[in-house]
């Protein structure tokens, strides 16, 4: 059930065969993305596929999995009126029944697991491995588990607290905690040590196609429901990868010759002090300043939406978040924790749901942009609100706190230990 035929490399536009696993061109000169190519230019959306495969024709993927939920776009009417806008579209990914939004993990990452395991072949001998802070972790774990595919999930031991379930878990799922103080980036390196293990495969983050088609869906969705591309996009961003989703959905759109073809502006946000990428973008800089293990954990402890805590996000890389936000004239900023809650609590009073400290700082965002007049009445917007109802969610449903099979320490991170201690889990 292939939609697409090739992969094409940024750097040297080179065609691929896609694999399932490739995740660059080894012939490129410098770092860049690769993009699928689709048999047809046409969006069209395929009711007879559950969920989120209603997109299938435009994601890489070789099969269907079962337990997908699509992300879910309305017309705003109590929050547009309050900030006086008259097309403002809400994209919701999380658990709001009401809606029909069913994420059981409560955030979007549910719609890259979907794809990045459909992406898989059928009757492959590796197991993925992935590393998460949280949101990715638990997606990937039910979308693994429901599916019985085998998934080593890393995750810094200081997040455990952020991994649960709905459901008890499959015994193909080895979740792998770097101990310590360990953070995001180190649970990265750790995952690309396990991945380059005999039988182990890297997941790829925003290098992998299907991660960034499956979280594109929310502009699928969007169109769908307002018939037409948004002039204007809000999201909170951690990595940015949801952000390159967005704008590679965008492109795919005005291929289509479908819609009006228009770039969306991409209105982007983080949550301060964790803020590398609003650093770099407002000096205009294409490389982002790096940050030690240290500082990144001085700055977890004073943000509120701790999964936007990516320190190395893919931001240079060609077809990354610098050239983005470029081609879009889009602009990156910064909101605190107290900025998040007003906006997290007018979300509650005006649409009536419980979204994630992120989705606050994308509101916020939002809130900003129109105080200070940068958007008009009539602008088409797209407010994308990546995380909610985890207070229906513990509601509606029995919560399994999830523990690490194993936990390695940083001083570990070496392949003949992390070999060594692995073989006690396979």
């Amino acid at each position: 059930m292939l939609y697409h035929d090739h992969l094409v490399c940024l750097d040297t536009l080179e065609r691929i065969i896609d694999d399932g696993y490739i995740l660059s061109n080894p012939n490129a000169k410098s770092a860049a993305l690769l993009r699928p190519l689709y048999k047809s230019e046409k969006f069209k959306i395929n009711d007879q596929y559950p969920g989120l495969y209603r997109y299938a024709e435009r994601l890489p993927i070789n099969r269907i999995l079962k337990g997908s939920a699509s992300p879910i776009t309305y017309k705003s009417k109590a929050l547009a009126e309050y900030l006086d806008l008259r097309s403002l579209y809400i994209t919701f990914n999380g658990y709001w029944p009401e809606k029909g939004a069913y994420m059981t993990t409560g955030t979007f990452k549910e719609t890259e697991a979907y794809t990045v395991c459909a992406r898989l072949p059928e009757n492959g001998d590796k197991v993925l491995v992935v590393a998460s802070a949280g949101n990715t972790a638990r997606a990937f774990i039910k979308v693994c588990s429901e599916n019985k595919i085998p998934l080593v999930m890393v995750v810094p031991y200081k997040n455990m607290n952020a991994i649960w379930s709905v459901k008890p878990i499959d015994p193909c799922i080895r979740i792998v905690a770097a101990g310590g103080d360990s953070d995001y980036l180190d649970a990265i390196t750790l995952s690309g040590i396990i991945a380059s293990l005999p039988g182990f495969v890297n997941e790829g983050g925003a290098k992998n196609v299907a991660r960034r088609a499956g979280m594109g869906t929310t502009v699928f969705s969007f169109v769908e429901a307002a018939e037409t591309i948004p002039d204007l996009y809000f999201q909170a961003i951690g990595s940015g990868t949801g952000a390159i989703a967005a704008y590679e959905s965008n492109l795919q759109l005005i291929e289509s010759k479908q819609y009006d073809p228009k770039k969306m502006k991409l209105v982007l946000s983080q949550n301060a002090p964790f803020q590398p990428i609003a650093d770099a973008w407002k000096k205009r800089s294409r490389t982002v300043e790096p940050m030690t293990s240290e500082e990144a954990n001085k700055k977890l402890e004073y943000i509120a939406a701790t999964v936007l805590s990516n320190r190395n996000p893919p931001y240079s890389v060609k077809g990354g978040l610098y050239d983005i936000l470029t081609d879009t004239e889009g602009e990156v900023d910064a909101f605190t924790n107290e900025e998040a809650k007003e906006a997290v609590e007018l979300f509650l009073k005006t649409e009536g749901a419980l979204i994630c400290p992120e989705g606050g700082i994308a509101l916020a965002s939002l809130m900003s942009y129109v105080r200070n007049k940068k958007c008009g009445k009539n602008d088409v917007i797209m407010l994308n609100i990546t995380g909610g109802g985890f207070d229906r969610i513990k509601k509606d449903f029995d919560i399994y706190h999830l523990q690490p099979s194993l936990v390695i320490d940083k001083k570990d991170f070496n392949p003949e230990t992390v070999e060594k201690q692995l073989k006690t889990l396979f």
